[in-house]
């Protein structure tokens, strides 16, 4: 979904430009427009990038309980909170 939306981002950019190009004078306007179309362009790629990022660690972070279910993690935890009251 996000290269979709960085190649979608990059089009708006292209024909932004294309259009601003198109009076065969490029103005100081036109190169301020430019360059705020590619600010906005490559922050949006960026917040992209951070949330798959972040989305990643969560994903790591969850499927790193060794592969169990809850239900067994719970039920892991009770044998093990019973084998040490029996050796009290």
């Amino acid at each position: 979904m996000d290269n979709l939306k960085s190649t979608y981002r990059e089009g708006e950019e292209t024909t932004k430009e294309t259009m601003r190009k198109a009076d065969g004078d490029e103005s100081l306007a036109d190169k301020i427009g430019n360059a705020g179309d590619d600010l906005r362009k490559e922050a949006g790629n960026l917040g992209d990038d951070l949330r798959s990022g972040a989305n990643d660690m969560g994903n790591d972070a969850r499927s790193s309980t060794r592969g169990d279910d809850l239900d067994d993690r719970v039920g892991n935890a009770g044998d093990d909170l019973r084998g040490d009251q029996r050796g009290v």
